[in-house]
């Protein structure tokens, strides 16, 4: 999101800080997970939350396990859901700071989608729900998303 003036910059800067834009990513992660789970631990000594939930699984010859997950962060940490996923030992295919190394899939990039916001646009007080459509890559390996 871009502000188009300095004021709107400055209030949309704040709506993020004050944690009001809820944001929602995709991953595709590697292993067999839980089903669902928030992950607490803190990332560059700073607290911070994540929440996932695994909408589909799917057998995969060379990773085992392949999830389709949805993240909702609390917290904007850098980086924060990349490291939370690979602290749980689930990282995210394509990770090549933060996966198993044995396991990096070159050339393919990073598994990790900005799916939505939502928020209260902060003049008009309108509630904002703006989403994008699954890349290519996932919906080549689950069949929900087709």
């Amino acid at each position: 999101m871009v502000g188009k003036t300095s004021r709107s910059i400055r209030v949309l800067n704040k709506l993020f800080e004050d944690r009001a834009i809820k944001k929602t990513y995709y991953a595709v992660t590697i292993g067999e997970m839980k089903t669902e789970g928030s992950i607490t631990t803190e990332v560059d000594e700073k607290p911070c939350k994540s929440n996932y939930k695994v909408h589909q699984s799917v057998s995969s010859k060379r990773f085992e396990q392949l999830n389709l997950v949805e993240l909702e962060p609390f917290t904007g940490r850098r980086h924060q859901l990349r490291k939370h996923l690979s602290g749980i030992g689930h990282p995210i295919l394509g990770d090549k700071d933060y996966g198993k190394e044995s396991l990096i899939l070159n050339g393919k990039g990073l598994y990790l989608h900005a799916y939505s916001l939502k928020f209260t646009h902060p003049f008009t007080k309108e509630v904002l729900y703006l989403k994008d459509g699954f890349p290519e890559n996932f919906k080549k390996i689950f069949d929900l998303l087709k």
